[in-house]
């Protein structure tokens, strides 16, 4: 029987509590979880690249079944390359839902076998954004309790750098 590969991306700027909790869930439901960490250069992301992969790593050091890779380009191109089962999606409120769905169905259409898997974070996590946490970090805010202590102490780098 061939292993179930599922690849979450996003651009992980940073890396929060509601991502760490799906790639947990995603870990016991498929033999192995990618998390694919976009580029994103239409978003002018915080840390770079790098620095976002290692963010995630240290978050999710405790899961054995969790890879890190940074990519570019289409989602649908990388899905092939990695041979993936499904992408795993979180779902925070139903504006999310119409956006994914899109989404989804675009991705289908170029790659019949694309599947999306959608999965509702904690109750806890609901509400919590890369961006909010980015927003409130950058004013100067406690965002220990969205994040991972990693991404504190990256935040307070950033602060000493003057971002």
């Amino acid at each position: 029987m061939s292993k179930t590969r599922v690849i979450y991306p996003g651009t992980f700027d940073p890396i929060t509590n509601g991502h760490i909790d799906l790639v947990t869930r995603a870990s016991r439901m498929f033999d192995e979880v990618v998390v694919a960490i976009a580029v994103g250069h239409h978003k002018n992301p915080v840390f770079s690249l790098e620095e976002r992969v290692a963010l995630a790593k240290a978050s999710l050091s405790h899961l054995s079944n969790v890879e890190f890779v940074g990519f570019d380009g289409l989602l649908v191109n990388f899905f092939k390359e990695q041979k993936a089962t499904a992408v795993l999606r979180g779902l925070r409120a139903v504006s999310d839902f119409e956006y994914e769905f899109q989404l989804a169905n675009m991705n289908r259409r170029l790659d019949s076998q694309f599947e999306a898997v959608f999965l509702t974070p904690s109750e806890q996590n609901s509400f919590i954004s890369s961006t909010l946490v980015r927003e409130i970090a950058r004013l100067n805010g406690d965002v220990t309790q969205f994040v991972h202590q990693s991404v504190v102490e990256a935040f307070k780098r950033k602060q000493q750098q003057g971002w």
